[in-house]
């Protein structure tokens, strides 16, 4: 087992914590902030595990919830 292999896991259920904590606060700019670390998180173990459809599903939706939260600060 490599010594990042565990760094990996780390990262996807702490992004899906996130995910599932920015599902109930998606009205609140915290919400989508929550979305973006839980995708970052997840894109992590993807990268990791060469899936490059989430990798670029994830970077979408990440750049779309970072659009909505300026748009919300603004």
């Amino acid at each position: 087992m490599k010594i990042f292999d565990k760094f990996y896991d780390v990262m996807g259920w702490t992004g899906a914590g996130f995910m599932v904590a920015a599902s109930f606060n998606m009205q609140y700019a915290f919400g989508m902030l929550f979305a973006m670390i839980g995708l970052f998180c997840l894109t992590l173990q993807a990268w990791d595990n060469q899936q490059n459809n989430l990798i670029l599903l994830n970077t979408v939706s990440f750049i779309g919830f970072a659009h909505s939260l300026v748009a919300v600060m603004s």
